[in-house]
């Protein structure tokens, strides 16, 4: 086994110091006032305006905060539940099936994976006015149940995974298609689709430019609010920190509840290819 140098640890810790501190120093105002923002040095313990902050983010008649909050909780669970299996699903399809068109349909899916998203925005908006979703949730939850990215990556994933005997034995004992993909194949896939949630999570939670497109102000996802805080006349500094703090914290939690299968997944796919 390799042994890190003290200059290895040393970097290490640079580079977790250099990475945490902005989020750090950004908690730490958002516990204080606004005098404490251009202050040099930094200050680096917490203030005793934390509560006060978190109730004015939620008190704020701009911000609609706890609608953003519920807005993008639910979008983000429900494009991640579907990303997951309808992902999966084609996956197992592209992987272990045979069916006329196969590899043609997967270059397709591959292709879509090549045109920049900004390209279909307009197009995408259009389709929301005419079936009547603008300002609706679904609006931004239906567009993106299932990605191009994560067919392909379940697809490679099943593929090395899922022995083709493990399918032909579960066919035997009488199986249908669907029941080796939910009894079989499913549990095989469980590491790279726990990799395949978390990311689509975090990147739904996290999306900004189509829902400023596609809702009003009145009905945001939690980006949003945080974005009208920031287009106040006067900016509120501990406000926005404080709904930026806020806001992380679902991410902070579905990571560290699930940051042993991310990295599993992660580390299982390097050891197999």
């Amino acid at each position: 086994m390799w042994n890190a140098s003290p200059l290895t640890y040393l970097t290490l810790i640079a580079a977790l110091a250099l990475s945490i501190f902005p989020i750090y120093w950004m908690i730490i105002v958002a516990t204080r006032t606004n005098s404490v923002v251009a202050d040099v040095p930094p200050p680096l313990l917490p203030g005793g305006h934390g509560a006060d902050n978190v109730g004015r983010l939620f008190d704020n008649p701009e911000a609609y905060f706890a609608k953003g909050l519920l807005n993008s909780a639910l979008a983000s669970a429900a494009v991640t539940v579907s990303t997951v299996f309808f992902a999966s699903l084609a996956g197992f399809a592209f992987a272990k099936l045979r069916f006329r068109g196969k590899n043609g349909l997967l270059l397709t899916i591959i292709a879509t994976m090549m045109i920049p998203v900004q390209m279909g925005i307009i197009p995408l908006y259009m389709i929301m006015v005419k079936l009547g979703w603008q300002n609706h949730l679904q609006a931004v939850i239906v567009p993106f149940l299932v990605t191009g990215f994560g067919v392909f990556m379940m697809r490679q994933y099943a593929d090395q995974a899922v022995p083709d005997e493990l399918i032909e034995a579960a066919r035997v004992d009488g199986c249908t298609t669907f029941g080796i993909y939910w009894r079989v194949v499913l549990p095989a896939l469980r590491p790279a689709a726990g990799v395949l949630g978390l990311f689509t999570f975090m990147q739904t939670w996290n999306e900004f430019m189509w829902p400023l497109a596609v809702l009003n102000p009145d009905n945001p996802t939690v980006q949003l609010s945080i974005n009208n805080l920031a287009n106040a006349y006067f900016k509120d500094y501990t406000l926005m920190f404080a709904g930026t703090s806020v806001a992380i914290l679902p991410l902070l939690v579905v990571f560290i509840i699930f940051g042993r299968q991310i990295i599993g997944g992660i580390m299982e796919g390097a050891v197999k290819a």
